[in-house]
């Protein structure tokens, strides 16, 4: 009689995601991005410039169109899609890298090794931000009813002097989290890898989640300071962001290097 073989635990399995890097590497990634900054610096003001005029026509557009009400949830929306607009930073970063000449004209047509697949990466995280400005709208909705949007010179007042404001801040600010939460894990590394692989935009994704998740202290430094300093460039009109959007940029290409191939 044949017997069956005893059940045994699996084999160790060596952890393919996590990197044993230190938190203070994102100051680190910060410092390597205002070096490529600083190197051919034209090129990334003029980057800087551009992302600082369409954001100024988007947001006189909301004013326009009297959407003003979607403001702030665009704001944070901007978070969720800056890997995207900033592919032409980690172009640059990579071409420093390999010491190849840098212009503005390389920057902005930017030819990814996974080619439309980038495209698809972009869709999904603009599907992302609609959907987190829609959630916002709802929230609003649900505790202040369906009166129209005070404007912003009352908004404020609204929020933090009323029971419901707080009840509204304290809920959107955890709906919030968790949106930018999933965001950041799926386009910190993603974009830079089909930038610089030959992959899917799920794939990358998934990696860019992974590489997150089994690595929280340093990417949690990386994503406050990233924060941070996106807070100051709205603080500042957004004629911050004309310096703040490059540098971070080329401190995102330099963390995906880290983290993806530890170089």
């Amino acid at each position: 009689m044949t017997s069956i073989p005893a059940v045994v635990p699996p084999l160790p399995r060596e952890q393919t995601w996590k990197r044993n890097v230190p938190t203070a590497a994102a100051f680190g990634w910060l410092s390597a991005g205002w070096r490529d900054f600083t190197i051919y610096p034209a090129a990334s003001i003029s980057y800087g410039v551009l992302v600082f005029l369409v954001s100024i026509v988007t947001v006189v557009g909301l004013f326009a169109f009297h959407r003003d009400y979607i403001l702030f949830p665009a704001f944070a929306g901007f978070m969720v899609v800056g890997p995207v607009i900033g592919i032409g930073l980690y172009e640059k970063s990579r071409r420093i890298e390999e010491g190849k000449p840098v212009n503005l004209w390389q920057m902005i047509v930017v030819k990814p090794e996974s080619g439309g697949q980038i495209l698809f990466a972009g869709v999904l995280l603009f599907l992302l931000t609609l959907l987190w400005m829609r959630a916002a709208v709802i929230l609003y909705a649900l505790f202040f009813g369906l009166r129209p949007f005070p404007g912003l010179d009352h908004i404020v007042p609204m929020l933090f002097t009323t029971q419901i404001g707080w009840a509204m801040l304290v809920v959107g600010g955890a709906v919030g989290g968790l949106f930018a939460a999933f965001a950041f894990a799926i386009s910190a590394f993603s974009i830079p890898m089909l930038l610089s692989e030959r992959t899917d935009a799920l794939t990358a994704m998934g990696t860019s989640m992974a590489l997150v998740w089994n690595n929280l202290p340093v990417m949690l430094t990386w994503a406050a300071i990233m924060l941070a300093l996106i807070f100051v460039g709205i603080a500042t009109g957004l004629l911050g962001m004309i310096v703040v959007f490059p540098v971070l940029g080329h401190g995102s290409w330099h963390a995906y290097r880290t983290m993806r191939l530890g170089a």
